[in-house]
């Protein structure tokens, strides 16, 4: 598989478990232990409380779309890596667990994504050792 001319993330030693498990195509999101509340995106602290005492729980990976656009021309030379992929869809998903997480649909023609659409997590390999969460329509 060819690398992809992308813009990766960059990967620290907070977000470095959320990475692993991707790789092993699972799906974690930080949980405080003091309140109970889901914190994305990763954080050294609760959010809603303040408490540093997060830990990385799974979550379903199932959410719905809560509101999406279609990106159709790539604009800046930044996203020249992209240009294969438009027409590509960007969404907002509310997981099943509550956090929103921004990521881009796929399987999915652009003309059948609709607002409320269920979905599930898919992760795909970039050929850099990063996995990719994205959705597909379940």
């Amino acid at each position: 598989m060819a690398e992809i001319e992308k813009p990766l993330p960059q990967i620290s030693p907070l977000t470095q478990p959320f990475w692993e498990a991707a790789a092993n195509k699972r799906l974690i999101i930080q949980r405080c232990s003091n309140c109970g509340v889901f914190v994305w995106c990763p954080h050294p602290s609760c959010t809603e409380c303040g408490s540093d005492q997060l830990e990385w729980k799974p979550v379903s990976g199932h959410g719905t779309v809560f509101s999406f656009t279609i990106i159709r021309h790539v604009l800046e030379r930044r996203g020249r890596g992209f240009e294969n992929d438009v027409p590509y869809i960007v969404a907002w998903i509310d997981l099943d667990e509550g956090p929103r997480f921004c990521s881009n649909v796929v399987n999915c023609p652009v003309d059948k994504i609709t607002i409320g659409m269920p979905v599930e997590v898919v992760f795909e390999e970039t050929g850099g050792g990063i996995f990719l969460p994205k959705f597909r329509p379940r």
